[in-house]
């Protein structure tokens, strides 16, 4: 992080491509790769505000990013947001249990975007839990590996809003989710939540658990999905995000829930033993 408030890349050369030629291919074949969509999306000139909440995978491009595609191809359908919240979990473990950025912006091999700070500080100043803190967002690559998706398709004309979350529970999602809802009414925005779904099982345990956990989703139950992961150590890593973001949405009259695709690093690599689940699902009115 820079004095002037622009935020490195972490991952960039690693999760993905680091130079812009480069990374604009990877994401091309990512759209047209025979996980993906198939083709690659052109943006809707009006924005039609029916697809409110995304979720999507944050692993290697190699790995997830077919499946990412698949959810960015029908955002992208839908026309441009003015402002995206971005809800990532927090894996490192750095900085405050809910943390959001308030100002600045984030820079990718593509370019930078800008922090909406109008709408970061609404929800900061609605909410008793999230604070102001950038130590948490200098490492972390759930937020970042959204931003280059999402500037090979819109550019760098649109504005967004970074919020990781250490601490997931029920209880935490509501209060994120109401101080969300309460900072963005009558707003052309779009929710993402970054998440990868089981960790390092066989593949046929992680289609069994996964294809349970995205059936909470497709419920809107953010509690069927918690009782999942108590009970069966679901070890998906971003339900506070998924949660928090399913709430927003039914609050903001949200009334279907779409699963675009599901696919484990197994699909890719052709190695079942030790797989991650991946999932891109789209929330409409």
């Amino acid at each position: 992080m820079t004095e002037l408030g622009l935020r490195r890349p972490a991952v960039a050369g690693s999760f993905y491509e680091s130079n812009s030629k480069s990374l604009n291919k990877q994401i091309e074949d990512c759209f047209l790769h025979k996980l993906g969509p198939g083709e690659i999306p052109t943006v809707n000139p009006k924005r039609q505000n029916s697809i409110i909440g995304l979720v999507s995978p944050h692993a290697g491009y190699m790995y997830s990013g077919p499946i990412a595609a698949n959810g960015f191809y029908k955002i992208a359908l839908g026309g441009k947001p003015d402002t995206i919240i971005i809800l990532g979990p927090n894996h490192r473990g750095f900085g405050e249990n809910i943390s959001i950025m308030t100002e600045g912006k984030w820079e990718t091999p593509l370019g930078e975007l800008e922090i909406d700070t109008g709408i970061a500080e609404e929800i900061l100043k609605n909410s008793k839990i999230i604070k102001n803190d950038k130590k948490a967002h200098q490492y972390e690559h759930s937020i970042e590996v959204q931003l280059p998706f999402i500037q090979n398709i819109y550019g760098n004309n649109v504005k967004f809003v970074p919020i990781c979350m250490t601490r997931q529970d029920i209880d935490t999602d509501i209060e994120i989710a109401q101080s969300i809802c309460s900072s963005v009414v009558d707003k052309n925005i779009l929710i993402i939540a970054s998440s990868d779904f089981t960790h390092y099982e066989t593949q046929e345990y992680a289609e069994n658990v996964d294809k349970q956990a995205i059936n909470a989703i497709l419920e809107f139950n953010p509690k069927k999905l918690y009782k999942m992961i108590y009970r069966q150590n679901l070890t998906m890593c971003g339900p506070g995000p998924i949660t928090t973001m399913l709430i927003i949405c039914k609050a903001l009259s949200a009334k279907k829930v779409d699963l675009l695709k599901y696919a484990t690093s197994g699909d890719v690599s052709g190695m079942y033993d030790q797989v991650v689940g991946y999932a891109s699902l789209t929330i409409s009115k």
